[in-house]
């Protein structure tokens, strides 16, 4: 249930940036933004697994905490940090002037 959850998270992020880059930057600039999160997905997934593999057993915390969804949540969380500085970058005082 919580796998299904963060996959969901996924897809309706991946469909709000190609959505956005699309009207901001057109169809090309929206496929590549697409392409990045899709690769950063299947990578961090695999690194993210072969962390919880060192940390934990495959029962994990329970039936529906196990270890791939703990691998799941820490890509989430570290993938909410480098998409927030990505494409939501913090406006400074200078930008607000303009």
């Amino acid at each position: 249930m919580i796998t299904a959850f963060i996959f969901s998270l996924h897809l309706i992020f991946a469909i709000v940036i190609f959505t956005r880059k699309w009207q901001e930057d057109g169809l090309s600039s929206a496929f590549m933004n697409l392409g990045l999160i899709l690769i950063l997905f299947a990578v961090g997934w695999t690194i993210t697994g072969m962390l919880a593999k060192l940390v934990m057993e495959p029962e994990g915390l329970g039936v529906y905490f196990d270890r791939d969804t703990f691998s799941l949540t820490l890509l989430t969380i570290s993938e909410y940090f480098f998409y927030k500085f990505y494409y939501f970058p913090s406006s400074t005082g200078d930008d607000k002037e303009k």
